[in-house]
Formats: C-alpha cells, sequence, structure tokens
C-alpha cells in the first residue's frame, strides 16, 4: 500500500490563507449561483454571537450564493408566554397554539425578524460587514392550513405548510435579496398558523429546487454509536438510524427526517452542521470533508470503475507517488489506453483511490498494480476496500490468484495475506517486462 509522506500545509501566517483560498476555490466556483435554504432556531438569535453567524451568511451572499432564510423563535415565545403566565403545551412532540400563545408567536417572529434585518444591515467600517449592501425580503412565501385533531387533541392555531409562494421567492433571489422566512403561515381565509421552522425550511428547499438545504443545529451532528460524527448519511439510511436511537434529540430527529425527504424530493444534499462551532457553516460548504453531517441519496463517496476523464485525477493522485519512486510512472498516454483496468474512489468529484487489475488468465494470475490512497483519506480501510473490489472482479473471471510488485510496501501485503514468492513465477510476459534496475519484490496471494 503506497504511504508517501504528505507535503505539510501552512499553520499559520499569510501561507495558511493562501493555502485554504487555493483549497476553498473549487467550492466557491460551484457554489455561485446556487440556492442555499439555511435554517436556524431562535437560540441561535438569541445568544450574543449570533452576530458571527450573520457575519458568515453575509459572506455567502457576497459569493453570489442566493440565499432563503429559516428562523424559528421557540426561545422568544416562551419568554412572552412565561410574562403573561401562560405556556406553550406538546403533546406527542406537537405544539398546542391557542389564541394566548398565537399572539405571543406574531410578537416573537416579528421581534426575530427585524434583529435579524437589523444585522444584516450593520456596515460599520471596523467590522467584517464594512461596506456591505445586503437587502431582505419577507412577506407572506407560506400557505398553511391546520393541523385540525388528531387523537382527539385540537392543535388549534398551530398548522402545516401548504404552499411555498416559489415563484415570489425567485423573483426576491433574482434581484439579489436575501429572503427570509418567518415560522408562520397564512391561510386564503386569513388564518395565521404557528408552524415548525423545520417543515417550512423543507418545504422551501423543495419547491425552489434548492441546491441545498442546511440546518444549523443545538447539535454538533449525527453521532454514531461510539459518540464519532457521522460525515455522510444515505436518505434512505435515516429511519433506521432514528430507529436505533430512540432518544435522539427532537430537533435533530426532526431535521434527519425533513433532510432525508427533502433529499428523496431533489434536494441534492442537505447539512446538519453544530451552530456552536465557530467557522462551521463555512468549513462545510468550503472543504471537502466538511464539519456536519450531509445526507444525500446517492453515495458522496463512491468506488466504480474509471472512465477516460477520469486520467487527469488518477495521474494527480499518482505522480507524488512517482516521483518518490513508489510506483513505476505511468504516462498519460498509457493510461488512456489501460483506463478499463482502473477503478477509483471518488469524493465530491475528486480522485482519492485508485487501483488496476491486469489479468493473466492462462496462468491463473492477475496483477494488483497502482493501489494509492490520498494522503488526506488513509482511514476507513480504503485501501482494503479497494483490495476486495479488485479481488471480487479477479474471482468473476475466474482467477485463482493475485500478484504483486513493491519495493517499499512489502508489510502493507504480507499483512493481506500475500506471500514472498520468485519472479519465474510471474506469467512468461511480465518476466519479461520486469525493471531489475527497480529490484522490486514479488508476493503472491492464493484466492
Amino acid at each position: 500500500m503506497s504511504k508517501p509522506a504528505a507535503p505539510n500545509p501552512p499553520t499559520d501566517g499569510p501561507d495558511l490563507c493562501v493555502h485554504w483560498f487555493r483549497q476553498a476555490t473549487p467550492y466557491v466556483h460551484a457554489h455561485r449561483g446556487r440556492t442555499f435554504v439555511i435554517a436556524f432556531g431562535g437560540e441561535a438569535v438569541a445568544e450574543a454571537g449570533f452576530s458571527e453567524l450573520v457575519h458568515d451568511l453575509a459572506l455567502l451572499h457576497g459569493l453570489g450564493i442566493r440565499l432563503v432564510l429559516v428562523h424559528g423563535a421557540r426561545p422568544q415565545i416562551e419568554e412572552r408566554l412565561q410574562l403573561r403566565g401562560a405556556a406553550l403545551h406538546y403533546v406527542k412532540g406537537l405544539r398546542v397554539t391557542d389564541a394566548e400563545a398565537l399572539a405571543c408567536v406574531k410578537e416573537a417572529a416579528g421581534a426575530v425578524r427585524v434583529e435579524l434585518e437589523a444585522l444584516l444591515s450593520l456596515g460599520l467600517a471596523n467590522s467584517p460587514m464594512a461596506g456591505v449592501r445586503i437587502p431582505v425580503a419577507s412577506g407572506n412565501f407560506v400557505t398553511a392550513k391546520p393541523l385540525g385533531v388528531l387523537d382527539g387533541i385540537d392543535y388549534r392555531h398551530t398548522g402545516m405548510v401548504r404552499r411555498i409562494d416559489h415563484e415570489s421567492l425567485r423573483r426576491r433571489l433574482d434581484d439579489g435579496a436575501v429572503a427570509m422566512i418567518p415560522p408562520i403561515g397564512y391561510s386564503p381565509t386569513g388564518e395565521v398558523f404557528n408552524l415548525s421552522a423545520v417543515d417550512v425550511a423543507r418545504s422551501a428547499a423543495i419547491a425552489l429546487g434548492a441546491d441545498k438545504l442546511i440546518f444549523l443545529l443545538e447539535e454538533p451532528g449525527v453521532s454514531d454509536a461510539s459518540g464519532g460524527l457521522i460525515s455522510n448519511l444515505l436518505s434512505q439510511d435515516v429511519e433506521s438510524l432514528l430507529t436505533a436511537a430512540p432518544n435522539m434529540p427532537e430537533e435533530l430527529a426532526q431535521s434527519l427526517r425533513a433532510g432525508a425527504h427533502a433529499c428523496i424530493q431533489g434536494v441534492e444534499r442537505v447539512h446538519l452542521i453544530g451552530r456552536r462551532t465557530p467557522g462551521a457553516l463555512l468549513r462545510e460548504l468550503f472543504t471537502r470533508d466538511g464539519a456536519g453531517t450531509m445526507i444525500t441519496a446517492s453515495p458522496y463517496e463512491a468506488l466504480r470503475p474509471a472512465r477516460i476523464d477520469d486520467v487527469g485525477g488518477i495521474l494527480e493522485l499518482l505522480r507524488p507517488l512517482e516521483q518518490q519512486d513508489i510506483l513505476v510512472r505511468r504516462s498519460r498516454e498509457r493510461l488512456e489506453t489501460e483506463i478499463d483496468r482502473f477503478s477509483l474512489m471518488e469524493r465530491d468529484g475528486m480522485v482519492i483511490a485508485c487501483v488496476a487489475l491486469y489479468c493473466f488468465p492462462e496462468a491463473d494470475l492477475a496483477e494488483l498494480a497502482c493501489v494509492a490512497v490520498h494522503p488526506d483519506y488513509r482511514s476507513r480501510a480504503r485501501g482494503d476496500k479497494l483490495l476486495e473490489h479488485v479481488t471480487a472482479i479477479a474471482g468473476r473471471q475466474g482467477i485463482g490468484r493475485l500478484f504483486v510488485l513493491t519495493t517499499q510496501t512489502a508489510h502493507w501485503f504480507r499483512e493481506r495475506g500475500f506471500e514472498p514468492a520468485d519472479l519465474e513465477e510471474l506469467p512468461v510476459e511480465k518476466q519479461a517486462l520486469y525493471n531489475y534496475r527497480r529490484n522490486s519484490k514479488v508476493f503472491i496471494k492464493t484466492l
């Protein structure tokens, strides 16, 4: 297995800034002109550090990203209810909104909207918002209907989204405005309903055909059984995850369900990000490995046969190993003619690993070649997955043994069942091409 030393990225100073910009450039180009729906709770708005998030949102707008902001207002609503000596009732996780609670919802939503507009209007010379002019558009974009009576409980003024006025929203976005949607909906009869911000964000993303739906949450993301962050989830796996974690925080569970449904309805990517982590939104959007959990309908990282348009990516992956004499140098022309022998792992459009298989049926042997994994992705047993993949290919072709020639990674192959062998055990045509200057060691594994 090839394990070259990776060039050390700068750790501070101007070089770090330059390095970050270069790494982020593909995402800057990819995101320009795209529509992102970003949802966050009233808890975020209530905290003193919320202005930092607003600065990040302003940066996204400045980079040409079309933003729809959906905000919650739960703590603001509860504060007003407490002042009135009332409470917002929940039954089976659903809010019951009576007339008094609805009055508090209206007040709280209006106050949060004004606070957001004020922060987005900031333009102090010594702040990140210096020189920024961000128009904000809000309005009756959401048509709602009552939740009704469920199991004998009348949920009164609690509603659900019936329709999003996506045409009006698009016009505001086309004009360069940031669209803002509160957790409130209106009925054709003039009624006002208290809505879930998660439901509003999901519905808006689907109606707009948004490129991304982003939830900024109190939790850092979705964790596995050991507490580690799950960086990627398939929409089809969300329900089984929720079943396995019945005590998951309600906000996180709702966002997972909404995200999975949005993916099924055509939203390409959904991101669940912990809002408390400084810069998490920017890291999720402008780095390859992100900072939260991403839900997609199809795998974000895939192992597949290589195609002719992958040659450039494979060359970039192999070049450092060839320069260190770990791998034999291959020209672009040779790669193009042998591309059907290659398989690769692709992560968000980047080739992060590859392997080639050359079969010699007459000798009941196949050569394992060009095994390479990008230095940043040498975790999660990717090398083993490549080996399993080509082993299966060889097995389907009736090949009983794999061989490899290596100069520096013999231990990796020995640990995976390859045994030392003599050059004479290789196919005759391979023996004729043996490079005695490299003096590669020969290993064979019986499948």
